[in-house]
């Protein structure tokens, strides 16, 4: 088979709105190694966006999902349940941030997670609107894509969006906008359009993903918090992206001094396998009745049983340590690159959650057209790189973190090669 034969293919059957960032049609995967159907060799640096951080094929997440497949596939947690589905939310509540008794479901994606949230939040709090941040991104679905400070291309052509939900500007300094700006932006919302007292939750990405690679400032973690104590609303973080290692924590918000009402998380935790969770206040997730939470997928078991074994793999191999060590690495070659290349605007995020953002050399206006050179240039060499944030101008730097050092120091190699040539 060739690359552009199932591309052929691939346009007669299935719907345009599925995007694609290559035409490169994966035959197998192993750790940080990708190969094509036509027997050529990736080096992964997106992970399926954030997904196998343990990397592909983890011998012991693949032996656990093994196990588990020899035992049964699906009963529907909520019809006949299972006891691994329990000891994963008891790890999950002991993990996440918060020094209280948590409880945890599990559901199939993101999406579906800050969904889940939502319906926590405004059965707790009996309140309805929702606060969140430009840039940030929190799914597809009504209410996902409500929430995501980004119109194209999630939100064009679909329509109203859910009501209640508003938008404040995230403090970006390299964009000239501070924490002081955004919170006064919140404030200035409950002057003009919103009572305090209708407000459920405020959410945000402890990184913004799609945003950009942007890490909240703490003041801005911490000025959120004391605001949703102040009106009685719930804080939550949208972990989907940053969880399970990804920022050299388990959690992103272990790096702050201010935990979260509810976290959600999906992504890194079942190591390719579709799960995500919901986990905060025991008090809080009670709120729902009986049969208002759940799903027919949700905690899938062999999902289940590759989570236990991811969280056991990031255990074992000191996974945060790692990410910190890979992603010191990484800023370190990507600042002596800005020696020479001046469309270097900004290098940063926390563990290996990294990114680099491009900008004109005059004037400094984001220069998207870099960085798509940029990842094409990868993409010829054999380095696979996602682009993201509202300009398009950021790269991001996903790599599992398993990745064996000669790939690393290969990629970095590649890396370097490919912005010379899209200077």
């Amino acid at each position: 088979m060739k690359n552009a034969e199932i591309a052929e293919r691939r346009t007669s059957a299935i719907a345009r709105g599925v995007g694609m960032m290559t035409q490169i049609y994966v035959d197998r995967a192993e750790n940080a190694e990708v190969w094509d159907v036509e027997g050529n060799r990736y080096i992964d640096f997106a992970a399926g966006i954030a997904v196998v951080n343990t990397g592909h094929r983890h011998p012991k997440v693949m032996a656990a999902v093994e196990e588990q497949l020899g035992r049964f596939t699906h009963t529907c947690h909520q019809v006949m349940p299972y006891e691994n589905y329990i000891r994963l939310a008891e790890r999950l509540n002991n993990a996440v941030p918060g020094d209280f008794e948590k409880k945890t479901i599990f559901v199939t994606t993101g999406a579906e997670a800050v969904e889940n949230a939502v319906k926590i939040a405004r059965a707790s709090t009996g309140r309805q609107a929702v606060i969140a941040f430009g840039g940030g991104f929190h799914g597809r679905t009504f209410m996902g894509m409500s929430l995501t400070g980004k119109v194209q291309p999630y939100k064009a052509g679909f329509g109203t969006m859910m009501p209640d939900v508003y938008h404040v500007p995230f403090p970006i300094d390299l964009h000239g906008t501070s924490v002081e700006d955004a919170m006064g932006a919140i404030r200035q919302l409950f002057k003009a359009d919103l009572d305090p007292a209708r407000v459920a939750a405020i959410i945000l990405e402890p990184v913004q993903g799609e945003g950009g690679f942007y890490p909240a400032p703490a003041a801005l973690v911490r000025e959120v918090r004391a605001m949703c104590d102040e009106i009685g609303a719930l804080m939550i973080a949208d972990e989907v992206q940053t969880g399970f290692g990804r920022t050299g924590t388990l959690f992103a918000m272990e790096q702050y001094d201010a935990a979260p009402d509810l976290t959600t998380m999906a992504k890194g935790l079942a190591g390719g396998l579709p799960l995500a969770a919901v986990t905060g206040k025991a008090e809080v997730m009670d709120a729902a009745n009986p049969g208002g939470l759940g799903g027919t997928y949700g905690g899938n078991p062999l999902g289940i049983a590759a989570a236990n074994a991811v969280l056991d793999v990031i255990e074992e191999e000191d996974l945060c340590a790692r990410a910190n060590e890979l992603g010191s690495k990484l800023r370190q070659r990507l600042e002596g690159m800005r020696e020479w290349c001046p469309n270097i605007s900004d290098i940063r995020g926390p563990g290996f959650m990294v990114a680099v953002e491009f900008a004109a050399p005059v004037g400094k206006a984001p220069d998207a057209e870099f960085a798509a050179r940029v990842r094409a240039e990868a993409q010829k060499r054999g380095l696979i790189l996602l682009t993201c944030g509202v300009y398009g101008n950021v790269i991001r730097f996903l790599a599992p973190i398993t990745i064996q050092d000669e790939v690393f120091a290969e990629a970095l190699e590649l890396l370097e090669q490919s912005v010379k040539a899209a200077m």
